[in-house]
């Protein structure tokens, strides 16, 4: 951490998509989204490790 390059900024990450905030669902809706990337992703790591025991 005591090098010159050592940064935790993130500012590069910045979704330019989300310029207008006024344009994003509503929370309901965006928690339910993201519910539903987490339970596929989910799904997918367990198709993984049958995989892996098999």
């Amino acid at each position: 951490m005591a090098r010159d390059k050592a940064s935790l900024d993130i500012f590069w990450l910045k979704d330019e998509s989300l310029d207008n905030l006024d344009d994003l669902p509503p929370p309901d809706v965006l928690q339910q989204e993201i519910i539903e990337h987490l339970e596929a992703a989910l799904a997918a790591f367990r198709d993984v490790a049958v995989g892996l025991r098999n």
